[in-house]
């Protein structure tokens, strides 16, 4: 197993901001209006060197069909957002957290125990608390009115996610659940098209995907 880490990639609010600004270019996708930076290609690829890139992102398949072919990616591997079942031993994420933790479980299982970063302009606070702690996950979060800035790639290339140094131990059922038998561990198993370009300074308030 590769010992690259993985980063997970958000696009509205992260590669396409809320606001227009200087050197983005507005283009009409689907009946939403993206805004696209040069700039970001180029930090795209600086990260490729160190990380493999995901897109998790609720255009999922989407982006390798309109978004990465404008930024010069290649097709990248895709989480897949809609559609998805709980399954057993997914993380409980507190009630006020299960809307902005909501990609959680899908992420952590297409990570498979591989060491990742995630950019995202929502994840749950107490998320990003608790990865400061971890040496196999980095979660850097963003501000959608302005999107990926400089300081973010800084900070996602001075400390790229590692393996533990040591696995943690296996999670155990609680007693009264347990059966006759050894313990059972109970952790988490895992497992350039059609577009309008605008200049942004004319591209009106971007629309994106619910």
């Amino acid at each position: 197993m590769t010992d690259r880490p993985l980063l997970f990639l958000d696009i509205d609010g992260v590669l396409n901001p809320v606001l227009p600004a200087e050197g983005f270019t507005g283009y009409d996708i689907l009946d939403f209006t993206v805004l696209l930076s040069a700039t970001h290609a180029d930090w795209l690829r600086e990260l490729s060197e160190t990380y493999d890139l995901v897109w998790a992102t609720t255009w999922e398949h989407e982006a390798n069909r309109h978004i990465g072919p404008l930024l010069e990616l290649p097709p990248l591997p895709v989480v897949e957002f809609s559609g998805y079942q709980e399954q057993p031993g997914d993380p409980k994420l507190p009630l006020l957290d299960l809307l902005t933790g909501r990609k959680w479980a899908p992420i952590l299982r297409h990570a498979a125990g591989r060491p990742f970063a995630w950019l995202d302009d929502v994840m749950p606070e107490r998320l990003v608390r608790r990865s400061r702690w971890r040496r196999d996950q980095l979660l850097v979060p963003v501000e959608p009115g302005r999107g990926l800035r400089r300081h973010h790639v800084d900070r996602l290339l001075e400390r790229p996610p590692a393996r533990r140094r040591f696995p943690l131990p296996p999670r155990r059922r609680p007693a009264a659940a347990r059966k006759t038998g050894p313990d059972t561990p109970s952790g988490l198993r895992v497992e350039a098209p059609g577009a309008t370009v605008r200049d942004a300074a004319a591209a009106p308030e971007p629309r994106r995907p619910a």
